[in-house]
């Protein structure tokens, strides 16, 4: 098969395009889907760029996010059958390839089928995102109803996912971006207060907004930068949840001093861990956001699209400018 991969970590330039061996053999619990388009995600730069830190084998085939056509099913898999029309999110982690390619192994928990009302390359830009977003605020955070959140970046991937799901739970939120452009696109999504970050002080506007008692609930998408203001924004009690790793100088005394409950978010953990109840969490989130993009409650933003032999290019795009929404690789197989 046709696949992208790369024998070193490095920048974009080592991704190489070519032949990659593949069994036709599908383990009890897996199944082979025919892939028609990825979604690319920070995560498969970061793998590029440091091999050696996570836990791929070479040739590493990059890449999570997949929607495509089922092809073949292992002996225990009794919820999908070949034909169908499916998405997930699986990393290329402890022997398995990623989705970079024209097939991939997927492991039958993480699957769902695809929303019948989005194209392959909208279904594959939407697991990812919208399963640290759904972890994020009703796994870690247990957002409810008429509580006040505020999420950072919501012009990004993760970011505007969480925008629509907060709305969803009947919350009110608050958004940071940089540029009109994103100030329109997170109010067509619903947000209450957005604020521009380039030219607002966003911890003054927020306690401005919220009577000087700060919000229920903080998401960080974007690092120890903004993750240090959000203690300055939550209420005492709140929910500061992360998806990075917060910074070894990160000072922790007004977090302390709230009595923050601070979360860590990471959507890997299931595939990274082996853990087959989390794993079939996750399918159960991407069935419960195929439902609600069919009942048109949710919708995903492409920004732009390239072909799989242009991943390097896709890489580079991603790495070094600003947009909305998610990149897709599409795939002629």
């Amino acid at each position: 098969m046709k696949a992208v991969y790369f024998d070193t970590g490095g920048s974009a330039d080592i991704l190489c395009f070519g032949d990659i061996a593949l069994s036709s053999h599908c383990d009890e619990n897996q199944v082979l889907v025919r892939i028609k388009a990825i979604g690319i995600n920070p995560i498969d730069c970061k793998i590029r760029a440091a091999p050696e830190q996570f836990s791929v084998t070479f040739p590493v085939i990059p890449g999570c996010d997949g929607a495509g056509i089922v092809e073949a099913v292992g002996m225990r898999v009794n919820e999908f059958r070949p034909g169908d029309e499916v998405y997930f999110s699986q990393p290329g982690f402890n022997n398995r390839q990623g989705t970079y390619a024209e097939y991939v192994h997927v492991d039958a928990n993480l699957l769902a089928l695809k929303p019948c009302s989005l194209t392959f390359e909208q279904a594959a830009a939407a697991p990812l995102v919208f399963i640290t977003a759904w972890e994020a605020l009703h796994d870690r955070a247990r957002i409810t109803q008429n509580q006040t959140v505020l999420i950072h970046a919501g012009a990004g991937g993760v970011g505007h996912a969480a925008i629509q799901l907060a709305k969803l739970a009947g919350a009110r939120v608050i958004t940071t971006v940089s540029t009109e452009e994103k100030v329109n696109f997170a109010k067509r999504l619903g947000a209450d207060l957005i604020i521009n970050y380039r030219t607002q002080d966003v911890v003054a506007e927020v306690l401005h907004w919220t009577n000087n008692n700060g919000v229920d609930i903080v998401l960080d998408t974007v690092g120890p930068k903004i993750l240090q203001s959000c203690f300055r924004c939550v209420k005492p009690y709140g929910d500061v949840v992360t998806i990075l790793q917060s910074a070894p100088d990160t000072d922790w005394g007004e977090a302390r001093a709230r009595n923050v409950r601070f979360s860590l978010e990471l959507m890997l953990t299931p595939v990274l861990l082996e853990l087959e109840d989390a794993k079939r969490h996750q399918g159960e989130i991407l069935r419960q956001c195929a439902t609600l993009f069919d009942a048109h409650k949710l919708q995903v933003e492409i920004a732009r699209t390239f072909a799989l032999a242009d991943a390097a290019a896709a890489q580079r795009f991603l790495e070094q400018n600003q947009f909305i929404g998610k990149l897709i690789l599409t795939v002629n197989s």
